[in-house]
């Protein structure tokens, strides 16, 4: 996995985040350039951390629990 599909990851995840942070505020009533650059901020720090993690955790091979393969224990008679 290149640089190519971590950055396309990043501003996917940043856009959806900025997306429903914005929809947030407009229905909460706050329509200032002040609330948008904050879900703007929020969603690029945000987003930032998560792909972050999975990067990390992509390039320690760190496999998560649910995908590890492993066979439920049976008992032996």
């Amino acid at each position: 996995m290149g640089a190519g599909f971590w950055i396309s990851r990043y501003l996917l995840a940043s856009s959806i985040l900025f997306t429903i942070l914005t929809v947030v505020d407009y229905s909460k009533g706050n329509t200032s350039m002040t609330t948008l650059l904050g879900a703007l901020a929020w969603s690029l720090v945000a987003s930032a951390i998560f792909i972050g993690s999975k990067y990390w955790r992509y390039r320690k091979a760190v496999a998560c629990a649910a995908c590890s393969g492993d066979k439920p224990k049976t008992r032996s008679s």
